[in-house]
């Protein structure tokens, strides 16, 4: 069940609406497009091991076979060391995901602002709808131009939608989600 519900959520992080919209306009030099790859083959190669692991033991058990025991504790170790590198790197990059997602939402707010190009407001609109928010708080106040052209019909900016805090409110509750997950897992 712990293998089916690693690959569940690898698959929900890298197909959902939310981390696609984000990943296709990502630039080259941002780092998000390749955690999000890193984050999907890392754990459906996790779910992988735990199934094996599970399927082996359960032979084991039935067959009562010394080598089917040794290869389903091999395959629960292959999942602990590869554990324990990924709770490592939550723990030192812990903001790194955020930070570059809402990068790419700067990126294409500031690309929308510059100029009205066709393909950069549809996927603000997109991310707009998607988030179910509204642009990005100013401390210059200059940005309501956009907002009133791109949010979509029925948001309104002054009920706090703010689009960064929104990203980084849905990514802490999946982060959290994630991270229970692989301590689920290690222990």
């Amino acid at each position: 069940l712990l293998g089916l519900s690693i690959a569940t959520l690898s698959t929900v992080t890298h197909y959902g609406l939310r981390f696609t919209l984000i990943s296709n306009v990502s630039l080259d030099n941002n780092s998000y497009r390749v955690i999000h790859h890193t984050a999907f083959y890392c754990g459906i190669c996790l779910s992988m091991a735990l199934i094996l692991a599970a399927l082996l033991s359960s032979a084991a058990t039935v067959r009562e076979s010394q080598r089917l025991t040794a290869m389903g504790f091999f395959c629960f170790a292959l999942a602990f060391c590869g554990l324990i590198p990924a709770a490592c790197w939550r723990y030192t990059h812990s903001t790194e995901v955020e930070d570059s997602m809402m990068d790419v939402y700067d990126f294409v707010y500031e690309e929308v602002r510059r100029n009205t190009s066709s393909f950069w407001r549809h996927e603000l609109t997109a991310i707009h709808e998607a988030f179910l928010c509204c642009g990005k708080h100013s401390p210059f106040g200059d940005t309501t131009n956009v907002e009133h052209k791109m949010c979509p019909s029925g948001q309104v900016r002054d009920e706090g939608q703010d689009c960064l805090r929104e990203i980084q409110n849905f990514l802490k509750k999946h982060m959290d989600f994630v991270f229970s997950l692989l301590g689920i897992a290690i222990g």
